[in-house]
């Protein structure tokens, strides 16, 4: 009997709908292989949304969000828009649905891919083997505490104010997502905090730790955000699994992913405790490139993997398209940024094209 799945589809700007149009054949292909069925309904976000409904997140596209399986994003932001207020910047909606969805969890792997090893700007040595999962806090932290804002102080100074807060339940949910995605991987897990100076991170860590019994099975470790910005450069395979806060996991899960090369490789799943999950690639909108057929769109085709994996429970076909990629990486087919000599240069739709034949070849 056909599953059937809906699918709320973000492309986003720039290079969004382009890489988007790409993993949606992808899905076509795979549905029909596994006999799974996709109904997938576009709607604007971010630039797109700004442009067309005056505001970054349209409360229809928060409502069809909602009522899918799934969300996948591409991209998006610009020079465009950069200059606009914040509460009307392409970024305050993706903060919007973030929340509105209750994604408190974001998964972000840095995996080093066999074929790309040498596209690393790091020593082969150092990166070959690296896999690391980076689970970062979603919906708390500095970027939602109150007070917040710019304001006039009694000398007429202006002084900026964003408060980093985290409740107990706050850590100890993303705490267990740690734990749980350790216990599946190498069942290591680092805390990284900055317990040494800020109360919310003592709290932070004495709640990690008070997990810890649960799952004796999982090796906890903890390590400050400015030690682990370090080692991650340093010697980036003692890491299997890491949890942090928001502001922290936003960096380092970003220092991680150019561990592998290219930030155009990497996909990203931000889950809550129920409902839809949004998988999206890490990197952005790329408009200096946008609509020249250059972008490369392995990362938003992962996304679509990890929705299979991690949204929809459908491990096969994530597993296919995995693999599918490694195929076509194997026989040197390549896009401009993770281009290297001896390789054959892909445009998108080239890429995804190869992409939709290795597939097929299964």
């Amino acid at each position: 009997m056909t599953q059937l799945y809906r699918i709320t589809l973000l492309p986003g700007d720039g290079i969004g709908p382009e890489i988007m149009a790409v993993a949606v054949e992808v899905l076509k292909v795979i549905g029909q292989q596994l006999d799974l069925s996709f109904e997938f309904q576009e709607a604007l976000m971010g630039g797109a949304a700004i442009d067309a409904k005056g505001e970054p997140l349209p409360a229809e596209t928060l409502e069809w969000c909602k009522s899918s399986d799934a969300v996948l994003l591409a991209a998006i932001g610009g020079y465009k828009w950069d200059t606009l207020p914040r509460h009307l910047r392409p970024e305050t909606g993706l903060l919007g649905l973030r929340a509105g969805l209750g994604l408190f969890a974001n998964l972000r792997p840095a995996k080093i891919l066999p074929q790309l090893v040498d596209a690393s700007s790091l020593k082969r040595e150092i990166v070959e083997g690296v896999d690391i999962m980076v689970v970062r806090e979603l919906t708390g932290g500095v970027y939602f505490g109150q007070p917040k804002g710019i304001f006039a102080t009694e000398t007429g100074e202006k002084r900026g104010v964003n408060t980093m807060a985290y409740t107990e339940s706050e850590i100890d949910r993303i705490g267990r997502v740690g734990f749980e995605t350790a216990q599946k991987r190498g069942k290591k897990l680092c805390s990284v905090d900055k317990a040494n100076v800020l109360e919310v991170s003592q709290l932070w860590r004495d709640r990690i730790t008070a997990l810890a019994p649960e799952y004796p099975d999982v090796e906890l470790s903890h390590m400050y955000v400015d030690n682990a910005a370090m080692q991650l450069v340093r010697w980036p395979k003692q890491f299997d699994t890491i949890v942090t806060s928001n502001l922290f996991g936003d960096i380092l899960s970003d220092a991680a992913a150019m561990l592998t090369g290219s930030i155009g490789m990497l996909p990203s799943a931000s889950l809550g405790a129920s409902g839809p999950g949004v998988f999206e690639p890490v990197h952005g909108s790329a408009p200096d490139i946008a609509g020249q057929d250059k972008a490369n769109p392995l990362a938003q085709i992962l996304s679509a993997a990890m929705m299979l994996r991690y949204g929809l429970n459908q491990p096969v076909a994530a597993d296919r398209i995995e693999q599918a990629v490694l195929t076509v990486l194997d026989k040197g087919n390549r896009t401009g940024d993770i281009m290297s000599e001896g390789m054959t240069l892909l445009g998108c739709q080239a890429m995804g094209k190869a992409l939709i034949q290795a597939l097929q070849s299964v």
